[in-house]
């Protein structure tokens, strides 16, 4: 009896120890060790970004990739998101009264946030009393972070792509970028060739996301002499053809596929192996609001292609 108590004591602890072993991304909550994109230079950003057969797809978290408590554009939001994965972080940049330039989505306060008004009549000073609210409107006690304090906080762990608004001139956003020393992991989003060729005039060295949805697209950006290896191409929220993969592809230049909205309630209805083959198809970037459940379908993809990436940390 005592030999079988013991026995049972032993397979126990064996059963513990192999459960403790297995990787932290099998199951349940996901998460796993290499989830830093250290890029220490401008120059390792290019190399990264370039389409290669055995490039390293991600995803890209929209609006930071708010949940429960965890509201959008927030950097406990972008932590959370982090820890799990590598990441690119999608956030919004809005300026304030006195040209704080600041995370922010809409052009109002009252659905993100305790306050009210238009966020460009209020001074940074009472901006930083409010409280950001989660997804379905909880008050977290997390508050609106400078683009500042968000680069910041991005050195060594993410890339950024940032978008812009209307107000904000891109020469504030490329002097934040250059005063945080933050070129090697930002990339500036643009909605036209003129937009690009703005951004490529005043940083020649800073990368941006294109909307490329057709290969004259393409060519008003050669046009305008903005290199391939500035660009990732954003394809749109619905698959591109595969000529057009095909032909960015061959320029070695990245697709970022929108999934946010219907691809992502597909996924959500058929599964998630959905996005993989999104990826399959031809898309190298997701950006989704569903980051977490995306990010796990890549990972069994990577894992199964055997997808690595120096950089990847």
């Amino acid at each position: 009896m005592v030999w079988y108590a013991t026995r049972l004591l032993i397979l126990s602890f064996l059963a513990s120890f192999f459960v403790a072993c297995l990787p932290s991304n099998i199951g349940g909550d996901f998460r796993y060790h290499n989830h830093r994109i250290d890029l220490a230079t401008v120059d390792e950003l290019y190399r990264f970004l370039t389409y290669h057969e055995k490039r390293y797809p991600l995803i890209s978290a929209h609006r930071g990739g708010p949940s429960e408590g965890f509201p959008e554009n927030a950097l406990e939001t972008f932590e959370n998101n982090f820890r799990r994965q590598p990441l690119i972080i999608e956030c919004d940049i809005r300026s304030t009264k006195d040209d704080v330039l600041v995370l922010m989505h809409d052009e109002t306060l009252d659905r993100t946030t305790t306050g009210s008004g238009r966020l460009r009549d209020i001074e940074f000073s009472a901006l930083k009393k409010l409280k950001l609210k989660d997804p379905a409107g909880n008050v977290t006690s997390y508050r609106i972070p400078t683009l500042d304090e968000t680069l910041q906080w991005g050195a060594g762990k993410v890339i950024f792509t940032l978008d812009v608004k209307r107000d904000v001139p891109y020469v504030a956003v490329i002097d934040a970028i250059r005063r945080n020393k933050a070129e090697a992991y930002c990339v500036i989003i643009t909605y036209s060739a003129d937009q690009a060729a703005t951004v490529h005039q005043l940083a020649p060295d800073v990368m941006i996301s294109a909307s490329i949805r057709s290969a004259s697209d393409l060519l008003r950006l050669n046009d305008r002499n903005i290199p391939d290896n500035r660009l990732v191409a954003f394809v749109g929220t619905r698959e591109a053809d595969q000529a057009l993969y095909d032909l960015l592809h061959g320029h070695g230049i990245l697709c970022i596929l929108g999934t946010t909205g219907n691809l992502d309630k597909q996924a959500a209805a058929r599964g998630d192996t959905v996005y993989t083959a999104f990826v399959e198809r031809g898309a190298d970037i997701l950006s989704t609001d569903r980051p977490l459940e995306a990010g796990r379908a890549l990972q069994s993809y990577r894992i199964k292609n055997k997808l690595t990436s120096s950089f990847i940390k």
